[in-house]
């Protein structure tokens, strides 16, 4: 891939500063690329949960395996203003295939979502701990390689999300893979990261 922007999208009660290392670091191998690590549209709890600078892309407060592809839905809009805005300031809106897509956790649900609902042809999809949890039916972005990268001791979000949500994506005609990391939990690990370098070294 040429000169992309990766945009790196953090978990739930984080924030864009603790995405932006994974950015930089996968923007290493890639001469030219920027990067962007933008905040999520809305805050994450008050005072009792850490104060100001947490942010999420939709409330976990109650969720469940039914309600969870509701509140992807609804947090589409607020998604695709935060990283549409980012795009269009570098110029983007019509080189998508020159953007990537890096998520963790909650950020990797919302930018898996991005491409199976169609809304987001870009050019690449780096999904670390993260899920399928899309509203059926799928409309993918079928020509959207992702990489779904996962601990197999994942305490919060089990290993077998990224190998279903491999299967789903693959059924859709995507190119999806699976790379899964023995004994990491749920996180970002120097060895997720040199997996992701190599495969947008690829691309």
């Amino acid at each position: 891939m040429s000169a992309p922007l990766i945009l790196t999208l953090h978990g739930v009660g984080s924030n864009g500063a603790d995405m932006a290392p994974v950015g930089e670091a996968l923007a290493s191998v890639l001469p030219g690329s920027r990067t962007a690590s933008p905040d999520a549209p809305d805050s994450f709890g008050g005072p009792s949960f850490g104060g100001a600078g947490r942010w999420q892309w939709f409330s976990i407060d109650g969720v469940t395996t039914s309600n969870r592809p509701q509140r992807v839905m609804a947090a589409r809009a607020g998604f695709d203003a935060v990283v549409g805005q980012i795009i269009a300031a570098h110029g983007l809106e019509k080189s998508l295939d020159r953007v990537v897509f890096a998520g963790f956790s909650q950020g990797a649900i919302m930018a898996l979502d991005a491409v199976a609902s169609g809304r987001w042809a870009v050019g690449a999809v780096l999904a670390f701990s993260g899920r399928l949890a899309s509203p059926l039916p799928l409309t993918p972005a079928s020509g959207t390689p992702v990489l779904l990268l996962h601990g197999d001791a994942d305490p919060v979000m089990p290993t077998r999300e990224s190998l279903l949500a491999c299967d789903a994506l693959t059924l859709q005609g995507m190119r999806a893979e699976v790379q899964t990391f023995p004994g990491l939990g749920h996180g970002i690990s120097p060895a997720t990261i040199a997996a992701g370098q190599r495969f947008l070294s690829g691309i």
